[in-house]
């Protein structure tokens, strides 16, 4: 297997991973009580997923 044979600088390695970027989660309002959830999980406020009680929520 070949393996490097001079050490890559720190702009060289940073250059490649300047497309690695913290992106924020998909969100959606939940239909039933219009409070910000991930999309395709169920509401943390309601408990409901697809119009049907998921979760039960304290």
């Amino acid at each position: 297997m070949p393996n490097p044979k001079r050490r890559h600088s720190k702009s060289r390695r940073d250059k490649r991973r300047t497309h690695y970027k913290a992106v924020a989660p998909t969100t959606s309002t939940c239909p039933n009580c219009n409070s910000v959830k991930l999309s395709h999980a169920a509401c943390p406020d309601c408990g409901y997923y697809n119009g049907r009680k998921a979760i039960t929520v304290e």
